[in-house]
C-alpha cells in the first residue's frame, strides 16, 4: 500500500466488541500509520456509548489517533483503506429466538452452526451485500475483513456475488496457535499449522517447531481448552478417539461429533447463550457508559472473542506492509483443496501481502474428514443461494441439507416459522 495515512472503518461499531478491536489498534497506531478509526452502526444509542468509551480509550493510548463516529454508512467507509465488519442483524433477540427454536424441535439452534447459523445467515446476506456495495462505492482501495458470523458462509456471499477483496476472519485459528506456543512454552510465531477445512469445521493435520512435525505430541498432551471459544459446551471427546484421527479437529466439531451430548447439554442449560451473552453486554454497557472509564474493562473476556484485536492487526499489517505472513483466512479455494469447488469459501494458512490472501497448497482431504467438509459446503452453497433468491423452495432444499437437520418435515416447520421475517416466497 502507499506511503500515507491509514483509515480504518468499522460496520457494527456499536459492538460491545468494538473496544476491544480499538485497544488493539490504537496500541500499534504508530505501526500502520493509523490515523482515523470510523465506527458506523444503526443503533444510535449503542454508537455513543460504546462509541465515546472507544475515543476515551484510544485518546488516552494514542492521543493523535481520530475515531469518529457516523450514522451514515457512506460516510464511515468513505476512503477507509479497511473495513471490518462485525453485524449482528435483529441483535441477540433474533439470536435468543434461534437458540431457542433448536430447544424447540430438540436440534442445535447455535449462531453458526444448524438452523441458528441458517437463520443468522439468511437474515445477514441481504445487509452485508449493501454494506459491499457501498464500500464498492465510497472506498474503491478499501479490504474488506469479514468477521460477522457465520462467517463462512458471509464471506462466501461477499466472495461470490461482490468485487471488494474479502478476507473472512475468526480468532480460532490464531487461538489455536496461541494455546499450542503456551502449551509448548515457545513463541508464537515459531510454529507453522497446517489445517484445513471451513470455518468452524477445520482440523489440524500439521504442527512445526523448528522443521519437525510435533502434532503427535500435541495430540497426546494438549487439553479440552486448546481452539474452544467461551460459547461452546464443555465436553471431552471419548478417549483415544484424537488419536484415531490423527489430526485436532475445531471447538465447533463437537456439535457433530458429540451431537447427542451437545444437545442434552443445550437442553438443560437454564439459559441460553444468548441471554447470557445480553447480561454481559448489559454489564459492558454500563461500564462504558461511565465517562471516568478509559480502560478495557476485565469482564469483556466473558464476551468471547480471545485475540480478536489481534486477529485483525496481523492481517491489516501484512497487507499494509505487504509482509507476505502466513495466517489462517477464510478465501476463495481455486485448485487449492480439489475435492471442494472452486468458487467455494475455505479457511487455510494463506500468505497475506499487498495483494491479498494466497492460499498455500493443501494435500488432498483425508476420507476420515473428506464426506463431512463437502456435506457441509454444500449446504453453505445452498443457504446462500436461497438468500439471494428469497425463495421459500431454496431455504427448504438448504436448511434440509444441513447433516445435523433430522428431518425434512422439521426443516419446513423452521422455514415456515422464520420465512415471514425473512420475506420468503
Amino acid at each position: 500500500m502507499k506511503d500515507r495515512d491509514m483509515k480504518i472503518a468499522v460496520v457494527g461499531g456499536g459492538s460491545t466488541y468494538t473496544p476491544e478491536l480499538i485497544d488493539g489498534l490504537a496500541k500499534r497506531a504508530t505501526e500502520l500509520s493509523l490515523t482515523e478509526v470510523s465506527l458506523y452502526d444503526i443503533n444510535a444509542p449503542r454508537l455513543q456509548t460504546v462509541g465515546h468509551f472507544s475515543q476515551r480509550m484510544a485518546h488516552a493510548i494514542a492521543p493523535t489517533l481520530d475515531v469518529s463516529l457516523h450514522s451514515s454508512l457512506s460516510d464511515a467507509v468513505r476512503d477507509a483503506d479497511f473495513v471490518v465488519t462485525q453485524i449482528r442483524v435483529g441483535g441477540q433477540k433474533a439470536r435468543q429466538r434461534d437458540e431457542e427454536r433448536g430447544k424447540k424441535h430438540g436440534i442445535l439452534g447455535q449462531e453458526t452452526t444448524g438452523v441458528g447459523g441458517f437463520a443468522k445467515a439468511m437474515r445477514t446476506i441481504p445487509e452485508i451485500l449493501k454494506i459491499a456495495a457501498a464500500i464498492a462505492q465510497h472506498a474503491p482501495r478499501a479490504h474488506l475483513i469479514n468477521f460477522t458470523n457465520p462467517v463462512a458462509i458471509v464471506t462466501q456471499a461477499l466472495l461470490n456475488h461482490s468485487n471488494v477483496p474479502t478476507i473472512g476472519l475468526c480468532n480460532i485459528p490464531l487461538g489455536f496457535r496461541m494455546d499450542f506456543a503456551k502449551l509448548l512454552g515457545v513463541s508464537p510465531e515459531s510454529l507453522e499449522i497446517d489445517s484445513v477445512g471451513l470455518n468452524h469445521l477445520s482440523f489440524i493435520r500439521g504442527v512445526r517447531h523448528c522443521g519437525q512435525d510435533i502434532l503427535p505430541r500435541l495430540i497426546r498432551e494438549a487439553s479440552g481448552e486448546a481452539g474452544k471459544p467461551a460459547n461452546l459446551p464443555d465436553l471431552e471427546y471419548p478417549d483415544g478417539f484424537i488419536e484415531a484421527l490423527g489430526m485436532i479437529p475445531s471447538g465447533y466439531l463437537r456439535y457433530y461429533f458429540m451431537r447427542r451430548e451437545t444437545i442434552a447439554e443445550q437442553a438443560a442449560k437454564e439459559k441460553t447463550r444468548a441471554a447470557l451473552v445480553t447480561e454481559v453486554e448489559e454489564e459492558l454497557l454500563e461500564y462504558y457508559a461511565d465517562p471516568n472509564h478509559v480502560d478495557k474493562p476485565a469482564s469483556l473476556e466473558k464476551r468471547g472473542g480471545a485475540f480478536y484485536s489481534h486477529a485483525a492487526f496481523e492481517v491489516i499489517e501484512a497487507i499494509a506492509h505487504d509482509t507476505g505472513a502466513v495466517l489462517t483466512v477464510n478465501i476463495q479455494n481455486g485448485a487449492t483443496v480439489r475435492d471442494l469447488p472452486e468458487d467455494a469459501c475455505i479457511e487455510v494458512p494463506c500468505k497475506v501481502n499487498k495483494g491479498g490472501a494466497h492460499p498455500l497448497a493443501q494435500r488432498p482431504l483425508e476420507p476420515e474428514i473428506r464426506g463431512m467438509i463437502q456435506h457441509v459446503k454444500a449446504y453453505e452453497e445452498l443457504t446462500v443461494r436461497a438468500a439471494m433468491t428469497s425463495s421459500r423452495r431454496d431455504a427448504i432444499l438448504a436448511l434440509t441439507s444441513h447433516p445435523l437437520m433430522p428431518s425434512v418435515a422439521v426443516a419446513i416447520e423452521i422455514v415456515d416459522e422464520i420465512g415471514p421475517v425473512l420475506g420468503l416466497r
